[in-house]
């Protein structure tokens, strides 16, 4: 049996919480980024079965740290933000794996494309918040995908076939939400 916060709605603070992803560049490095803008809630039902997530981001708040890197991936080569401005995030499933660990399976929306994803999940804790009785729930949340799936096909190549950029993205949740009364 897992552990649990108390059942109700919790937001999602985004000033505390991070959506973020690692991508293979060439061969030797990893790129990380994140999106700055971002919203949702971690409802907790009686159950884990009962419970949910829903969540929205906003495709042009993504950085990496480099600013060239950053218009690409907005492009249509990626995200292709001007058709696409949102990302999306909508559990189906949530199933209790013991302890604090869960499996989360959610619909992921990436330009128009939407896929089930299970996420591997663990719960941090409650706790009180920096406001006078408030309640506060922390989370992790890790899935791989192919970004081949959400039709992210760029496929920019070296002349010895290496790919510039892997196909394989890690998506990496942490979330930190306040109880709403």
């Amino acid at each position: 049996m897992s552990n649990l916060p108390a059942p109700g709605v919790y937001v999602i603070d985004n000033v505390h919480s991070t959506v973020g992803f690692v991508a293979r560049h060439l061969v030797a490095a990893k790129v990380r980024g994140h999106f700055g803008e971002f919203a949702g809630t971690v409802t907790i039902g009686d159950s884990v079965a009962s419970s949910s997530v829903e969540a929205t981001v906003q495709a042009a708040s993504i950085t990496t740290n480099n600013d060239m890197r950053d218009g690409h991936l907005k492009s249509a080569d990626f995200l292709d933000l001007e058709n696409h401005p949102t990302l999306t995030l909508t559990s189906t499933k949530l199933t209790d794996k013991g302890g604090d660990k869960f499996e989360m399976v959610a619909d992921l929306t990436v330009r128009g494309v939407t896929k089930a994803v299970t996420f591997n999940v663990e719960f941090l804790g409650s706790g009180a918040g920096m406001a006078p009785g408030a309640t506060v729930v922390g989370f992790e949340a890790f899935a791989e995908i192919d970004r081949r799936d959400f039709n992210v096909s760029f496929e920019g190549a070296l002349e010895n076939g290496s790919l510039v950029v892997g196909n394989k993205v890690v998506v990496e949740l942490n979330v930190e939400a306040a109880k709403q009364d």
